[in-house]
């Protein structure tokens, strides 16, 4: 078994950050432990969640048609983990390719590379670690899946580059954080038209969200170099920010209308898209120090629509008020009449 490398006896009691969000449970951990806690965001969970979401998005946006199965409390569970694990992993990732960016802002200079509690090379083998349990998630996933999830590894990968080259590393961050909703969706059944609708939905709402996260580093980016919308949008950034989530809204609202999600789905969205402005009017009102909370209250405004796609799941039409699907019957032996 591969034993966690320690992290030099200079730092080994790293201090809790005061912004994390389980300073209580990081306190507790271990000394050795907490700089790899703090390296894949363990106590900071909102990033799993919303990684987590798209997935169960996926799932239940698929099995509208034709309801949910028992098993998909397993692809639930499988999600979740991968999720926790593989943005772990992510996350470690950036701040080895950030590592120089990170020491110069001062949200982030504590980090446990730029402050020198964890090296470079314990990172990566940290990072091997987070991928090697990743790889046994998927392993349980069926093949249609297991290729979705494939293909998202580029996206991973070129993301941390992103801010150096282009002022939407956003779109990017997009791009790679919904995908689950394809791997969810490949899951469950096929990847179809209106997948992908919903797939460019949710893009559109991490370019929102993502905006208001940066807020809190604009003027730091900007002596640095690192590119975001945030500096892009200047002071409309609150603005703009509100427009993609309008548009994810509306996205949202026709994928699950050509899902046949009828009503629920439509409410749905407008839910979302109700909470979107909440968010706009709180910024606005209260100013950008509320752009943590209002970046961590995606979380619930994620989970309305996959509460929504799961509950149009739970009662197809023609399943008679069934909790869970039946599965489909073998069709009729080739010159055998049905009976």
């Amino acid at each position: 078994m591969m034993s966690m490398p320690q992290p030099p006896e200079n730092h080994g009691n790293l201090a809790v950050p005061p912004d994390s969000a389980l300073p209580g449970w990081l306190a507790r951990l271990p000394a050795a432990w907490r700089p790899y806690a703090m390296l894949a965001r363990l106590d900071r969970p909102v990033g799993v969640w919303l990684l987590f979401l798209p997935c169960v998005m996926g799932l239940g946006f698929a099995r509208i048609p034709a309801g949910l199965q028992a098993i998909d409390l397993l692809w639930v569970l499988l999600f979740l983990i991968g999720a926790i694990v593989m943005r772990g992993a992510g996350c470690t990732w950036n701040d080895i390719t950030d590592k120089d960016f990170d020491a110069k802002v001062a949200r982030t200079a504590a980090r446990p590379i730029p402050s020198g509690a964890v090296s470079v090379k314990q990172a990566y083998i940290f990072l091997l670690a987070q991928l090697a349990i990743g790889f046994l998630i998927w392993l349980g996933l069926p093949w249609d899946a297991k290729l979705a999830a494939l293909l998202a590894l580029p996206l991973v990968a070129i993301y941390p580059y992103t801010k150096r080259v282009t002022w939407w590393p956003q779109a990017w961050l997009g791009l790679t954080f919904n995908w689950g909703v394809l791997v969810g969706a490949a899951t469950a059944d096929v990847i179809t038209g209106p997948v992908y609708i919903l797939y460019f939905g949710l893009v559109l709402w991490t370019i929102a969200y993502d905006t208001i996260y940066a807020l809190q580093d604009r003027e730091d980016d900007a002596l640095i170099g690192v590119r975001s919308t945030a500096r892009l949008f200047g002071e409309r950034a609150v603005l703009i920010s509100f427009g993609f989530h309008t548009g994810a809204a509306a996205l949202i609202a026709l994928a699950a209308y050509a899902q046949g999600a009828g009503r629920l789905g439509a409410l749905t969205a407008l839910l979302f898209l109700a909470h979107g402005a909440w968010q706009a009017m709180t910024l606005k009102t209260r100013g950008e120090s509320k752009a943590l909370a209002m970046f961590k209250a995606n979380v619930p405004a994620g989970a309305i629509v996959a509460i929504g796609f799961l509950i149009a799941a739970l009662f197809p039409a023609g399943t008679s008020g069934r909790l869970f699907a039946e599965d489909a019957p073998p069709p009729a032996e080739a010159g055998v009449p049905d009976t």
